[in-house]
Formats: structure tokens, C-alpha cells, sequence
């Protein structure tokens, strides 16, 4: 690739002052396409200049979206951890947005449970009975200890209450003993759960309810959204790569 055009370097710099850095990833953008990577450049600095969270809660949020177990981007993962660190994050604080995303495993069961309960009902094979005494219990220990309690998590209760404990134990640790605050943490399930590797529509309407309610703005929510939309650009921080080395290849062998 050639040295930066006057233009280039321009964009370069104005993306390094909204965004506050710069990785090598983007470089072949830019030489390819200053339009496009202005445009992005555009786009993903509007939290950056119109925001109200503090930074590293906006690192916070793309470190979720790309060390979610639905898109796994560890190119970015390391790059917002950088970030979130420069910007005055402990270690705690990042290690928690991490444990907070690691529960996105849960949702194999809370969509699949509801459709296992109505194909059990639909073949005459369920027994709906009241929830008993340790179940009970199980809910309200959840309830204490995440803040809410949603009518997705009833299936899996009464199926199998060894399993929600255990779930329960898991993601209850954060809420026990992490330094976030609650909105900053319904706002990393919000991330995880409104990313388009994911888009879980049940748990983001939970989420935001929860975030709300522990004083979250709609200015707030709004820019949690706008952050994570940026992992979309991610298509060309993998693939351009790999379109330059394919062509070098093609040119070599010409």
C-alpha cells in the first residue's frame, strides 16, 4: 500500500480525534476507500461527539459485542480492552463486563424451552403443576439477587430447577460482588443482546426495562445502541485483509 493522500491522512486524524485511536485494521480501508471509511468514520464517532456516557463505558460496550459468544471478534476485543484501560478502567471492571457477557449462553434455553414446553403440551406429555416449595425459593433467591424476574425464565424453573440453580450461582456473581453499577450492567446485556450477531428481542425488552428502572436515560440507552451498531464494519476489518493478500497472490503469480 502507498503512503496516505492529503485527504487520507485528514480522515485518519479526524477518526483518531473523535474516536481517540487508531489500529493498524483500518489502515487498508482507508487506501481503499477514503469514501467509505469517512463514512464509517462518520457514523460510528456520533456516540463520540453527541454522547453522555463516559468512555470507558463506551469501550465497555463494544468490548461486549465483540467477546459475545455470537461474534467473537478477539482483534477487537483487544483493541477496546486497550481502550476501556486507557480511559481509567480497572482490571475488575473489564473482568465483570466479561462475566456479564459470558451468561449469553443461557438463551439456548430460555428459546428453547418455551417451544420445547409447547410441543410437550401439543403431545399430551405436560404436567403443569404449581411451582413447589424449592422452586419457589429458586425464584425469589433470582429475583433478590438479579433485580427482576421475566416469564421466559418460568419454563426453565419448573423443568429443571438443578439447572437454574446453577445458572442462578453463575450469573448472579457480578450482581454479588462486581464494581459496576446496575444500569452500566443491564447496559452490557443490552449490547449483547441488541448486536446483530444476535438480536434476542426478549432479553433486550427485559434488559432496557431493567436499565430504566435502575435510572438509565433514554440518552443513554439510545448511545448503547449506537455503539454496538459499529461491529457491522467488522465485515471489512477481517475480509480486506484477506481481499489484499489474495490479490498480491493473483499479481505474483501473473
Amino acid at each position: 500500500m502507498t503512503d496516505l493522500s492529503e485527504r487520507q491522512q485528514a480522515i485518519k486524524d479526524a477518526f483518531i480525534e473523535n474516536r481517540g485511536y487508531w489500529a493498524k485494521i483500518m489502515e487498508q480501508i482507508l487506501q481503499l476507500s477514503p469514501d467509505y471509511f469517512e463514512a464509517y468514520t462518520e457514523l460510528s464517532s456520533v456516540p463520540w461527539k453527541h454522547g453522555v456516557l463516559e468512555p470507558k463505558v463506551k469501550e465497555f460496550m463494544y468490548i461486549a459485542a465483540d467477546a459475545s459468544t455470537t461474534h467473537l471478534y478477539n482483534a477487537g476485543t483487544r483493541i477496546h480492552i486497550q481502550n476501556a484501560l486507557r480511559h481509567g478502567a480497572t482490571v475488575d471492571e473489564v473482568f465483570e463486563v466479561l462475566e456479564l457477557t459470558s451468561v449469553l449462553g443461557i438463551h439456548s434455553c430460555t428459546v428453547g424451552v418455551p417451544i420445547l414446553l409447547e410441543e410437550l403440551e401439543a403431545a399430551g406429555k405436560l404436567d403443569d403443576e404449581p411451582l413447589d416449595e424449592r422452586r419457589i425459593a429458586l425464584k425469589e433467591a433470582f429475583t433478590e439477587n438479579r433485580g427482576y424476574w421475566a416469564p421466559f425464565l418460568e419454563g426453565l424453573l419448573k423443568l429443571s430447577p438443578e439447572f437454574f440453580e446453577a445458572y442462578l450461582k453463575l450469573s448472579s456473581v457480578p450482581w454479588l460482588t462486581g464494581p459496576l453499577e446496575p444500569k452500566v450492567k443491564e447496559f452490557v446485556y443490552i449490547a449483547i443482546d441488541g448486536a446483530t450477531t444476535h438480536l434476542y428481542e426478549p432479553g433486550l425488552r427485559q434488559h432496557i426495562r431493567n436499565a430504566i428502572g435502575h435510572g438509565a436515560t433514554k440518552e443513554e440507552l439510545m448511545e448503547v445502541l449506537e455503539l454496538v451498531a459499529a461491529i457491522g464494519v467488522h465485515t471489512m476489518t477481517d475480509s480486506v485483509p484477506i481481499l489484499m493478500k489474495e490479490a498480491e497472490a493473483v499479481s505474483k503469480s501473473a
